[in-house]
């Protein structure tokens, strides 16, 4: 029986995972293979309301020992960290608890079929002192990190009674960002029903800086500008057109000298994939470590190694690269999904054709924005408000749906507005 091997679990690897073990595991075809680090899944674009406890993984997650039994594929943790090409065989690097005691030895996995699903990191540019002194939003323990940081602070101030301010800096207005900048208000607003009266969202100062002219520099100007408006409107400070040139333990220094002084800092300028794949020396990369690939989403140089999500190196008709985003994930799983069951049935390959279906970001409570791809004319259609927010929450359900199918999936959606009821808003913990 044949092994296909799905590194990474993120958006693009459980979809893809979900559908081959539905079609290949559950009927004895193949077998299906899924590793990933983490225990459990969190859908990426959800990881600011991690950070500022909007979602509790706890309750939110997706358990991959659980979901995998569920979908007749199976589940291995573990780091990748080796590739042998030649015998088709990967290495997970040994696991340790937080004693520092082996959980797990270095295993050897072999394959006949790979995905590579590993996603992006941030990419600090090797701007000095960043990765000393500020949190990152790659994954849901770096965002668990930044939260628990975050309760202390609401807890200190709030002991000390004091018009004291806590002020954040957020190196980045990409949409993750923009996106946290407003949810940070919005669970400040929550403190004073969940006993911490003194810690009131003015003593919030977020300072949100941009090195380019102008927030959410991928989306078109009337997104950038209405969501500008409303982040002012909630008393962050923009600063755009500001290069960081080093952070400190104090805050940032900007390129002109400027400190930006700050209690806590977010480093969310930009994405790359993992350093360790160019490190492999096996794949042509990108500068950013994507690896290059074919249009059928194989690896230029492998029949064998099929490239999905973040770590991916598309190039579009015009030169330029697919974007990092969900849904790109989200179609290149099915693209191939549908070229993996095309090899079994001797079958051509199709290339894989992006599609554009717009941006949106959501601005907590506050607001949503956006624009969405019209299927006709191909023009762009400015959405805001309740709409907006309505089309963002369903690009969620629509995962939601492809990785528990429909039944399952509209029991879960059911259970989160039941338990909404009955649990805190935010998580205190």
């Amino acid at each position: 029986m044949e092994h296909i091997l799905i590194i990474g679990g993120g958006a693009g690897g459980l979809e893809l995972a979900t559908q081959l073990g539905r079609r290949f595991g559950r009927k004895g075809k193949a077998k299906v293979t899924l590793v990933d680090k983490n225990r459990t899944h969190i859908w990426k674009p959800l990881l600011h309301e991690v950070a500022t406890g909007s979602l509790d993984t706890s309750i939110d997650g997706v358990v991959y020992h659980a979901h995998a039994a569920r979908h007749s594929y199976n589940f291995q943790l573990g780091e990748f960290c080796k590739l042998d090409a030649v015998a088709k065989r990967v290495t997970l690097a040994a696991s340790f608890d937080s004693d520092g005691d082996q959980v797990l030895p270095e295993r050897h996995i072999s394959y006949d079929k790979l995905v590579l699903s590993i996603g992006s990191v941030s990419n600090d540019f090797g701007t000095e002192g960043v990765a000393e002194h500020c949190y990152f939003l790659d994954s849901h323990a770096q965002a668990e990190r930044f939260h628990h940081a975050l309760i202390n602070n609401f807890l200190r101030i709030n002991q000390k009674a004091t018009d004291e301010e806590l002020n954040i800096a957020i190196v980045g207005a990409g949409a993750t960002g923009v996106e946290l900048s407003a949810e940070l208000y919005h669970v400040t607003d929550l403190l004073k029903s969940y006993g911490l009266p003194q810690m009131t969202a003015k003593q919030l100062k977020i300072s949100l800086i941009e090195a380019g002219p102008k927030i959410l520099p991928a989306l078109p100007d009337r997104i950038s500008l209405s969501a500008r408006k409303e982040l002012v409107r909630l008393g962050v400070k923009v600063r755009e057109s500001v290069r960081v040139a080093s952070a400190n333990k104090d805050g940032f220094v900007t390129a002109d000298g400027e400190a930006i002084s700050a209690d806590m800092m977010i480093w969310a300028a930009g994405v790359k994939a993992p350093d360790f794949i160019r490190q492999l020396g096996l794949f042509e990369t990108t500068r950013n470590n994507q690896i290059l690939v074919h249009p059928t989403l194989q690896a230029k140089g492998f029949d064998d190694i099929w490239v999905i999500g973040d770590c991916c190196a598309c190039e579009l008709p015009d030169g330029s690269f697919v974007p990092p985003r969900a849904q790109s994930a989200h179609q290149m799983a099915s693209c191939v999904f549908r070229n993996i069951s095309a090899v079994y049935k001797n079958e051509p390959q199709q290339p894989y054709l992006y599609k554009d279906h717009g941006s949106l970001v959501n601005l907590s409570r506050y607001s949503t924005v956006g624009s969405l791809m019209g299927n006709l004319t191909g023009d762009r259609m400015f959405i805001e408000g309740r709409i907006a927010r309505f089309v963002y929450i369903s690009l969620y359900r629509m995962h939601q749906i492809a990785i528990h199918g429909w039944p399952k999936a509209i029991m879960v959606i059911l259970a989160e507005k039941l338990g909404k009821v009955v649990r805190p808003k935010m998580k205190l913990h």
